[in-house]
């Protein structure tokens, strides 16, 4: 089954979000070390740009893997504004991976009441 939108990877053809995403990184990573202004998250951008950088060389990414550094980046560079819409853009590129599949949503068995020691007794 295909989703929509996106075209299977065959015969070297990349997935169109993979190099989406590995364009966005490599455009914040290269105006992060133009940026000349030193802050306190700098080696953690680099580092999380950096396995980034290498996830986009592996085929798909893990999707909670793309949005964990995206939370990462956001805290590291996220107030500076130079980098505003670099960021913009890797979010952007993350966010065509679509939402991480929500676990145990709807199937935990619902709680037998009447066996339930808090629960009132009748």
């Amino acid at each position: 089954m295909r989703s929509l939108g996106h075209r299977p990877v065959t015969g070297g053809e990349e997935d169109p979000r993979v190099t989406e995403l590995r364009m966005a990184v490599s455009r914040l990573r290269r105006e992060l070390a133009a940026l000349r202004t030193d802050f306190p998250d700098r080696a953690a951008a680099e580092d999380e740009l950096a396995a980034l950088a290498a996830m986009t060389c592996e085929g798909v990414p893990e999707i909670p893997r793309l949005r964990g550094s995206l939370l990462v980046l956001a805290g590291a560079i996220g107030s500076m504004s130079a980098l505003s819409g670099a960021l913009r853009a890797v979010r952007a590129a993350v966010d065509l991976f679509g939402e991480p599949a929500r676990r145990g949503q709807g199937s935990l068995p619902r709680p037998d009441h009447s066996s339930d020691a808090n629960s009132p007794r009748s």
